[in-house]
């Protein structure tokens, strides 16, 4: 049997209903079938790998990683594949149809690519203002790509050889992030793949809303706090967060996202609570190490 083109390394850990709908979107590529394979990478969920097996249903190929951690999980689904080109998704995840066909085709212009990411909601009913804030801006993989250099490991694709190179993901930091600078100081060019596109949920609420930039600013402060100077950007932009408040908040009145104006003002007020709280947060981290 002959080696696939594509692996696509699905990171998981606990959630097995988004790994199921993750999954039946993957097996509906419509790159051939026979030419890519999928790799499951497990944390070691709660429910028992016998049960995440019984989700992946031969759809996938289940490895088991041991160490915690999204970046270990995928580093380990790297280990077991066996594709010449890698593309990366997340088990909360539902990339398009033509998601690999676009995402590969871009690497015969670029190093490695990120493609576009869209906010999905989870239901029809009212905004709550995490869902609100969520759709105007989260996920602007564009932006990250073409001004910032790095994209959301929901939806890269790199060259086998290329990750070899660069190495696997870190842990604890802001892995992609820190991996695609890696890559760009490596000399590695990133580019941006608009029909490579992938859905992510939006935070339900402001609890799932902090426990994502808790876990981000986290992971941000340990890649920035090596130095004196990293250390003084990272009170700069600190300092910046209550400036952002309204320097972004015309982006919410001018979305299309956004269809009325109670999800506008929750969008706003999200905006705000948390702005300030990444503010307070900022500080709470560099003082901690004092």
């Amino acid at each position: 049997m002959s080696r696939p083109t594509v692996s696509v390394v699905v990171p998981h850990y606990g959630d097995p209903a988004p790994l199921d709908r993750c999954l039946a979107a993957l097996v509906a590529q419509s790159w051939p079938h026979a030419d890519y394979e999928i790799v499951v990478a497990d944390n070691n969920s709660p429910q028992g790998e016998e049960a995440i097996a019984a989700v992946v249903a031969g759809r996938a190929r289940l490895v088991i990683a041991t160490e915690r951690g999204a970046g270990p999980a995928r580093n380990a689904g790297v280990a077991a594949s066996q594709g010449a080109i890698l593309a990366f998704t997340d088990s909360d995840c539902i990339p398009d149809a033509d998601w690999l066909a676009e995402g590969v085709k871009a690497l015969d212009a670029h190093d490695f690519v990120g493609g576009r990411m869209v906010v999905t909601l989870d239901s029809e009913g009212p905004k709550s203002g995490a869902e609100a804030f969520e759709q105007v801006f989260a996920f602007d993989n564009e932006d990250y790509v073409r001004r910032k250099g790095f994209t959301v490991t929901a939806n890269l694709f790199c060259p086998r050889a290329l990750f070899d190179k660069v190495g696997g993901f870190r842990v604890g930091v802001s892995e992609d992030l820190e991996w695609c600078l890696r890559a760009r100081d490596a000399g590695y060019r990133i580019g941006y793949a608009p029909g490579a596109v992938v859905g992510h949920p939006a935070r339900r609420d402001w609890p799932a809303l902090i426990g994502k930039w808790r876990r981000i600013n986290a992971e941000t402060y340990k890649l920035s706090s090596g130095t004196a100077r990293g250390r003084l950007a990272w009170l700069v932009r600190a300092w910046l967060m209550p400036v952002s408040i309204v320097a972004h908040a015309p982006r919410i009145f001018a979305s299309d996202r956004l269809t009325n104006g109670r999800e506008r003002i929750a969008a706003l007020c999200t905006l705000a609570r948390l702005r300030l709280w990444r503010f307070a947060d900022a500080h709470r981290l560099f003082f901690k190490e004092r």
